[in-house]
């Protein structure tokens, strides 16, 4: 399905950027601001996440209830995320409702209100959302893997914030907060599927997402470099059946060039049920019944992951398989037959993502916030294919290195010990 993109940069600083689906009857309208936890001081930890949750209490035109009849009225999704250099909100709809979910999302983003009474309720549901994550190991693993593989910096800090911190966001530093990150001059506005370029700006323009600045928001533009450490960590959770284990390496960061072979790297290794933890760990000596490797890229850094849930008996047996895959790509790379599967597999990812209008708005988005432009899907599956076996042995060496390894696990651990000699590639 061929793009047909468009963009507009408006004098206020809001870009907008659509994507025209012949054929479709959806349409997916995104407001994506370039703010995350990254942004927040240590004393304000978790307020962009306590934001996204606030602005769906109500407005001066709208109540909770009046949003929430509105968005099941439309009958669509409607998704709010935080991530550590990003917040997003997320409308998908039939393409006669776009108008409607303009007008719901624009008085939300631009006019909440913030009651101390909503904000002493969001304080507690996130306090509850951070109990919830205590009780799933998966992401408290997460959250303890971050935490020591950043050490004192704010990817290592949780996005939801910590109770102390939420129980300090009343209604005056919530505004003051939101006024100086939820600006014009660091949002995105896209949408793709049945729509109209012009119409989606004209209603961008009659929209008022400008105001004056505001002292006190302490919001941090000037990103602090990432510490990253190569920590061995092993927390003991006596409750737990299962033992959870990250081990990690730094990677490289969104827009660095190498970044299409990072995503190969990740998918031979673990990104799919050929690649090798999944065919070695799982279904030649059913170790594991979750097993996987990924990347995550930021502005300025990135890291490498394999993740695995495991019976506490068995953890040194799976780390010695990953420990091991790990070195046999870095010292001998890989073949040219599973590099091909690998493309083939990320290249039908891609053109599969093309068909639906909730993932061409997500790509708008990115593209301009990592890029500053929009990447032609020709380009990227060019890039893709020009990667060679040499290419990925390259990235492997410089990323799987001893001294860069990091382990972390959660389970009923008592008494294991790792050396960093077990690390060894």
């Amino acid at each position: 399905m061929k793009e047909d993109i468009r963009e507009t940069r408006l004098e206020n600083g809001i870009v907008v950027l659509t994507d025209k689906m012949s054929g479709v009857r959806s349409a997916t309208l995104g407001f994506f601001y370039r703010v995350g936890s990254r942004n927040e001081p240590d004393d304000l930890n978790g307020i962009t996440h306590f934001i996204e949750h606030c602005v769906f209490k109500g407005t001066k035109k709208r109540s909770a209830m009046d949003i929430a009849i509105e968005q099941d009225r439309l009958g669509g999704t409607l998704d709010a995320f935080t991530t550590h250099e990003e917040t997003g909100f997320v409308i998908k709809v039939i393409d006669d409702q776009i108008g409607a979910a303009f007008d719901l999302l624009a008085d939300m983003l631009t006019d909440p209100r913030f009651d101390d009474a909503d904000c002493v309720n969001e304080q507690r549901v996130i306090i509850e959302e951070m109990k919830m994550n205590e009780d799933s190991p998966e992401d408290l693993l997460s959250d303890i893997f971050h935490r020591e593989f950043f050490p004192g910096h704010q990817l290592g800090m949780e996005i939801t914030g910590t109770p102390e911190t939420v129980r300090t966001f009343d209604h005056a530093r919530t505004l003051r907060f939101h006024r100086s990150a939820f600006s014009s001059e660091n949002l995105v506005v896209v949408a793709a599927g049945n729509i109209d370029h012009d119409d989606v700006v004209g209603k961008v323009q009659s929209a008022n997402f400008s105001w004056p600045a505001v002292a006190g928001g302490e919001l941090k533009l000037e990103l602090q470099a990432a510490n990253i450490a190569a920590p061995i960590f092993i927390q003991h959770r006596a409750d737990l059946e299962q033992a959870h284990i990250i081990i990690a390496t730094p990677m490289v960061k969104a827009a660095d060039p190498r970044r299409y072979a990072a995503d190969l790297l990740s998918n031979g290794i673990g990104g799919g049920t050929s690649s090798r933890l999944w065919q070695k760990i799982r279904e030649e000596r059913g170790l594991a019944y979750s097993v996987g490797a990924s990347t995550a890229m930021y502005n300025d850094t990135g890291f490498f992951t394999v993740s695995a849930g495991t019976s506490p008996d068995q953890v040194d047996e799976v780390l010695d398989i990953v420990i091991d895959e790990l070195r046999s790509v870095a010292q001998d790379g890989i073949t040219q037959d599973e590099l091909d599967l690998m493309k083939e597999q990320t290249r039908a990812n891609v053109l599969l993502g093309l068909e639906d209008s909730a993932g061409r708005a997500g790509s708008l988005a990115q593209c301009e916030m990592v890029h500053g432009r929009q990447i032609p899907v020709e380009e990227s599956l060019a890039n893709l294919a020009a990667v060679t076996v040499e290419d990925i042995q390259s990235l492997a060496a410089d990323c799987f290195q001893t001294d860069k390894i990091a382990f972390v696990a959660l389970g009923d651990l008592d008494g294991l010990t790792i050396t960093r000699d077990r690390l060894a590639i």
